[in-house]
């Protein structure tokens, strides 16, 4: 439990409340993985508005479960929204895109969702 995310902050937000660290858990299940979809084929596609518009979307639910990968986000982001073209973000984007995929499958297996 808690190999890939961490729910210190989530804990913190829900004051004790489980079933609402569980809501958010499931909340985390429904939007990033669709959210890491799109921001996959997004930048494929340099797509950069779509690239900001996701990962900007995504960074307070990555930042709240701890993942790790925020700052790699963010320069997902900013390639997105500065355009630039010359950058080669793949390094980042498949950092972010592990971290989501490890982390929804142990929040599915710790939550049983």
């Amino acid at each position: 439990m808690e190999q890939h995310y961490k729910l210190f902050r989530v804990r913190e937000l829900a004051g004790g409340d489980e079933d609402f660290v569980k809501s958010l858990a499931e909340a985390f299940l429904e939007e990033v993985p669709e959210d890491a979809e799109r921001l996959k084929k997004a930048v494929a596609d340099n797509d950069y508005y779509t690239t900001y518009q996701a990962a900007h979307k995504m960074k307070p639910t990555v930042d709240l479960f701890e993942l790790g990968v925020l700052q790699d986000l963010i320069t997902v982001q900013d390639w997105g929204k500065f355009e630039k073209t010359g950058d080669d973000i793949s390094k980042e984007l498949e950092l972010v895109l592990s971290a989501v995929e490890n982390a929804t499958a142990e929040l599915k297996t710790d939550f049983n969702l």
